[in-house]
């Protein structure tokens, strides 16, 4: 697996190797030996890719550079998550954002909500981008009025989402939040990574869950979701399904290194409601 415009070593990318264990353990014919390589920018081939004896490579992260994809030719590769362009002229694998989107509009109206915000920071990543418009045109056709709340896009470009922003950038979206008219009862949040701050900036401010407001995140990761103050709705994106979905992929891409076309596979996500309903906002 190739992370572009990553950092050696980033804990943080162990994400794909957890989830192809859980796979294996589960189906012993997922027998993939997984090497991890990484390269700071999109023009960059990692040093040892020409030592590693590689059947197969899955990149994910920023799109690499067209030389580096020329280069990549007699490797079978599949593109795997969300940031590829469309343009991009290789098979991938990607959650369905827009789904996402829609489904959290469909959500929130359907609690009753009359007013809603999408809010996150990373306004300029690319699954928040496809996320955040397919909110905002279903919101709309459902005659919802719609707020949309983002922070400030990031100086130079990010290649990942920032794993812990700052407080403070929590505090200045739940400000504007509170500024809206009318007032925003339904949040949708299409990224967690930020969630646990900004419910507690929401918390300083007196907002309470159930009563001021009602939440429903766009992603779903246990660690993250564990941790919050309260159990809003969420949208699993399916990382397991994505990472088997990718996988047989490129074993299939493997053993088909000169089938024609681009095959693009795009899983969708489902809808996880709180365990507690509690009273609603309105």
């Amino acid at each position: 697996m190739w992370f572009v415009g990553a950092k050696v070593n980033n804990p943080s990318l162990n994400w794909f190797q957890d989830q192809l264990l859980q796979v294996q353990s589960a189906d012993s014919s997922y027998g993939v030996d997984l090497r991890v390589l990484f390269s700071s920018h999109p023009g960059e081939l990692p040093r040892n890719i020409a030592n590693e004896q590689l059947d197969g490579l899955i990149v994910q992260g920023m799109e690499p550079s067209p030389e580096c994809l020329a280069q990549l030719r007699e490797i079978p590769h599949v593109w795997f998550m969300t940031r590829r362009s469309a343009a991009y002229p290789g098979d991938y694998v990607e959650p369905n954002n827009i789904e996402n989107g829609c489904m959290a509009a469909d959500y929130l109206h359907s609690r009753g909500h009359k007013s809603v915000a999408v809010i996150s920071t990373d306004p300029d990543y690319s699954a928040i981008v496809r996320r955040n418009e397919a909110f905002v045109e279903r919101a709309t056709a459902l005659g919802l009025a719609v707020h949309t709340i983002l922070g400030q896009a990031k100086p130079g470009g990010t290649s990942y989402l920032e794993i812990a922003p700052v407080h403070s950038e929590s505090s200045i979206l739940v400000q504007r939040l509170l500024e809206c008219t009318p007032k925003a009862t339904g949040l949708y949040i299409p990224v967690d990574h930020f969630c646990g701050s900004f419910f507690r900036a929401l918390r300083e401010t007196g907002q309470r869950p159930g009563k001021d407001f009602e939440a429903v995140l766009g992603n779903y990761n246990p660690v993250i979701y564990h941790n919050l103050d309260h159990s809003p709705a969420a949208i699993d994106i399916n990382l397991p399904m994505l990472v088997r979905k990718v996988v047989d992929h490129l074993l299939w891409r493997i053993d088909n290194p000169h089938a024609a076309g681009r095959i693009g596979i795009i899983v969708s996500p489902r809808l996880i409601t709180p365990e507690a309903s509690g009273s609603r906002a309105r």
